[in-house]
């Protein structure tokens, strides 16, 4: 199995547009001015009944509306195509194109032994093990295993900001965005 790892730079910044923020307050706008006038200033109890219901549906779609990205998080291992090796400022160094495997072992390659993502020049590969952690494909997610390492395996997930210390031997899920850290290398899941 060969994994072909390339060296990049640069940064993809991710973020609402100012447009869509801007937009949400328009309608939050609108939306309040529409109740006040409903229950407020209009007096018939009909009309307010009507729309406090549509107010209620509109909430509700709304929020399934927000919630939206979450629940493609999902969806989104079944995307995962590539490894980032990134630098402390978020640099890309190098890349390693995962789509169609299965299985790849992270670590450094030897004499007695290949990887398939080779750390071997990584800042700090003095501390990473020959077979420090696993990737895994099944079903359409990734999962990652520390394969018993020295140094152990962070995680830190794509909607947090704390690196966890991971198991031995337990399988995480992966999505994309996720931070995989192994003896202060930094690998990117996208």
């Amino acid at each position: 199995m060969t994994v072909k790892a390339t060296a990049v730079s640069g940064r993809n910044p991710s973020g609402r547009s100012a447009g869509i923020i801007a937009l949400d307050i328009i309608i939050a706008i609108l939306a309040i001015e529409a109740l006040y006038y409903a229950f407020f200033i209009n007096e018939d109890k009909m009309l307010q009944g009507a729309t406090g219901v549509i107010a209620g549906v509109l909430i509700v779609v709304w929020l399934a509306f927000k919630w939206r990205p979450q629940w493609k998080s999902a969806s989104k291992a079944a995307v995962i195509t590539r490894l980032v090796m990134i630098d402390e400022e978020g640099e890309r160094l190098k890349e390693w194109y995962i789509d169609g495997e299965t299985s790849l072992l992270i670590g450094k390659s030897s004499s007695r032994s290949d990887v398939d993502v080779d750390l071997s020049d990584a800042e700090y590969a003095s501390i990473i093990s020959l077979q420090h952690a696993v990737l895994n494909h099944s079903k359409g997610i990734w999962y990652l295993e520390d394969l018993d390492s020295t140094n152990g395996v962070g995680l830190r997930k794509y909607n947090n900001s704390v690196i966890t210390r991971i198991d031995n031997e337990q399988s995480y899920r992966i999505d994309s965005g996720d931070l995989i850290v192994i003896a202060n290398t930094r690998l990117l899941v996208k």
